[in-house]
Parts: structure tokens; sequence; C-alpha cells
């Protein structure tokens, strides 16, 4: 008995639709999985005082953002006053620290850490624990003071906490999004009369400029800082940031 071609072919093409997976229309666009980013710090770190909510604006879904630092802390009172775990309570894939301004001496025993010893004792421990909850950890040096001396430079007294921060990272493995050494650079670089429009009024001292904490577009300066640091230390976070 002859078979017809037509019935062979027929045959064929049916075989074939039957072995194909089944389209399901997302072939080309893998699935990303949900990023949950917790910042930890000090009220430079704040949505109304500092970067974080600039940084948080810049992420796109399903990144999403959860700001737990708190103004006055350092990393010795943040952690021993539970915000540290409630920061943890927020299920972080990602989870930031920038810890410094509150540790420097004049802030009182329950704030002050030694950048040789204590601060590094705190931020291994943040580390540590940030791990053992399944969250990713990456340190954030100190963003500097726009104080400034007679030939206009930036002056920053927070370089030992920065360095301690740097040998943390290195030590134990960590991302270091060195805050510290670009905003020292950047606000060197554009010089007084442009880094001044950062500075937000003081709140303590009328007719006088708060140059520590952050206006709108200091805020949104030091969070571009921030972005472009973290894609360079983490590479999986250029996935989680809008066009600019």
């Amino acid at each position: 008995m002859r078979v017809q071609p037509l019935f062979v072919a027929a045959a064929v093409l049916l075989w074939g639709a039957s072995t194909r997976p089944a389209d399901t229309g997302a072939a080309d666009a893998p699935l990303q999985k949900p990023v949950r980013v917790v910042l930890t710090g000090d009220s430079t770190v704040t949505d109304h005082a500092g970067w974080g909510l600039a940084f948080a604006k810049r992420l796109a879904p399903p990144a999403t953002c959860f700001n737990g630092s708190r103004s006055g802390n350092s990393s010795r009172s943040f952690y021993n006053n539970g915000s540290w775990k409630k920061a943890l309570a927020e299920k972080p894939t990602h989870i930031l620290m920038q810890f410094g301004h509150n540790d420097q001496p004049g802030k009182g025993p329950e704030r002050e850490t030694d950048p040789a010893t204590s601060y590094r004792e705190f931020l291994g421990k943040y580390v540590d624990e940030a791990r053992a909850a399944g969250a990713v950890p990456i340190l954030v040096t100190s963003v500097v003071r726009r104080n400034r001396n007679a030939e206009g430079k930036i002056e920053s007294t927070l370089t030992p906490w920065a360095e301690a921060a740097m040998a943390v990272g290195k030590e134990k493995n960590v991302p270091v999004v060195d805050l510290h050494g670009r905003s020292l650079e950047l606000l060197n670089r554009i010089g007084p009369e442009a880094s001044a429009k950062f500075d937000p009024i003081h709140p303590k001292l009328p007719g006088q400029f708060d140059r520590t904490h952050l206006n709108q577009a200091g805020a949104a300066a030091m969070a571009e800082l921030v972005v472009d640091e973290l894609k360079r230390v983490l590479p999986e976070s250029k996935e989680w940031f809008r066009a600019e």
C-alpha cells in the first residue's frame, strides 16, 4: 500500500507540534527576581535630610526600597536601640549600611565608636547578621560634610571611619560604595558656589545653612553617586534602576 505524500507531511507537522514546548509568550523575557533594598544609617541617609528618597526614586520594579535609617544614630546606637532588628524584619535581599557621622567624638558614649576598633566591630556584626538573614550586605562610606578650608577645599573629619569601612569590606569580602571618596571628589571639583546649592536652611540656626544634611538638589546628586558606585561594585544592580 502506498502512503500518500500529503499524509506523511501532515503527520510530520503534527509530531513536531506535539513535541515543541508550549509558547508562553515570555520566552525572550526572563523573569526577574524581586529585589528588596533596605537602607540603614543616620540622618544623611533619611528621606527628609539625606539621599535615601532620591535613591529610592531611581529604582524600577520589581526592585523596592525601605528606608530604615534614623536621625542621630551611629553604628553603635542603631544596633543597640533595636533599629537594626527592625531593618532585618523587612526581609531585605540587599541592605546598605552608612554610618560615621554620629560615631565621632563628642556624640556621647552611647553613640561614639573608635574607627580602629569598635566601629569595625559593629560593621562586622551588621555584615554577619545580614548574611545570616539571607541578605547581601553593602557598606557605604559616609557622605562628607561641606565644610571648606581657607583654600576652598573640603576638609573631612570622617576619613578614619571611611577607611575603616573600606577595611571591613576587604576583610569580609563585602561590596563597598565609597560615597565619602566620591562626594569629596565631586564637591571639590564643582567648587563652593555650586555645592552651596546642596545646603538646606539650618533647622536650628535661622539665616544659616546646613552643610551636613541635604536639600532636594543635594540628595539627588549624592544618590546618583551611590547608584553609580553600586553598579560598579555590584554589577547585578545595574538591572535595578530606571534609565536616567
